[in-house]
């Protein structure tokens, strides 16, 4: 993991549709940036040890502009409300250095992207670096309404345009997304990027499944997930520390471990981003991320431990 820190203002800011705010981050003295890939985030840190992760939507090939779009979640656990009060044009803050847990595959002969609402996020970046490949792509926005969408003039005037469609619930139905249509039939070669709400996601990643799409390529980004802490309780042994720790039901392992003092780096804490990942050395886990891929998972040696529990009665982790 890059933990390079980088001190960036809020050069420019603006509100669009509905509770989405879009920041302009550049350096403080006018340097390049360090360059991102598409599909690339940032971690924003906004005081008193909140962390958040938000995709960069700006083009890649400009290296003076990290550009975010943050909507403001009723359901916040008080990132999104941080933004949208504290980064004000002229606001310095820190952030991470970019990090890409979303690429683009470098084998793709035809890319299909869906974004529902403010998944659209990565998507843009996508499109510039496909459209500056000469890459063969579509793009779809999806959301409840267009009065309600972001970056809705950025598509109708980029270079990509006649690639995009839109598709809104509130207008007329034949303009809706027609998701075994937009998909046919699997392909050698042809990728699947999804972002989005979680019960969106699923449904496209399911129906992609569906169609023949394999798990490698289908490409995805989960933005918030609900926690599961229900089950049994087991022991955490921390093999380099030397201390153990029973984990309550309805306590995460990261909980537990905070409590005998053991400290570990989180952003997300809920199984989305990978920082909390420990390498397993004994027992079985209970995986309850969206982070790990099935093979991964089916190793059974690593461990989200914001979220996933454990299947036997002791779990032995290498920290």
């Amino acid at each position: 993991m890059n933990d390079q820190m980088l001190n960036v203002v809020v050069r420019k800011r603006h509100e669009q549709g509905a509770g989405v705010v879009v920041l302009d981050l550049s350096d403080p003295a006018g340097l390049p940036l360090p360059v991102f890939e598409a599909g690339a985030h940032v971690d924003i840190h906004l005081g008193g040890g909140l962390v958040r992760q938000y995709s960069l939507c700006s083009n890649p090939a400009d290296p003076q502009v990290y550009r975010l779009g943050v909507l403001k979640d009723p359901a916040s656990r008080g990132g999104s409300v941080a933004v949208h009060e504290q980064l004000l044009e002229g606001r310095e803050v820190q952030i991470s250095a970019p990090r890409n847990l979303f690429p683009l595959a470098a084998d793709a002969r035809r890319s299909i992207l869906i974004g529902g609402g403010i998944g659209i996020t990565p998507m843009l970046a996508m499109a510039y670096t496909l459209q500056a490949r000469d890459s063969e792509f579509e793009l779809h926005y999806c959301g409840r309404s267009r009065n309600h969408s972001a970056f809705l003039e950025e598509l109708k005037s980029a270079d990509f345009a006649n690639c995009v469609r839109t598709h809104f619930d509130d207008e007329a139905p034949e303009q809706k997304l027609d998701l075994p249509a937009v998909l046919g039939q699997a392909e050698q070669g042809v990728h699947l990027y999804v972002c989005g709400p979680a019960g969106f996601m699923d449904w496209v990643i399911s129906e992609a499944a569906k169609a023949g799409y394999s798990d490698d390529h289908i490409h995805r980004e989960y933005f918030q997930v609900e926690v599961d802490n229900s089950g049994a309780g087991f022991e955490v042994v921390a093999a380099r520390s030397g201390k153990s720790v029973q984990v309550a039901e309805g306590q995460t392992i990261l909980d537990a471990l905070a409590g005998v003092g053991i400290k570990i780096d989180i952003s997300c804490e809920q199984g989305v981003c990978g920082t909390c990942l420990c390498d397993v050395l004994e027992g079985e886990p209970d995986h309850r991320d969206v982070y790990l891929t099935d093979d991964e998972k089916a190793a059974n040696d690593q461990i989200l431990v914001c979220c996933s529990r454990a299947k036997s009665i002791k779990l032995v982790l290498d920290i």
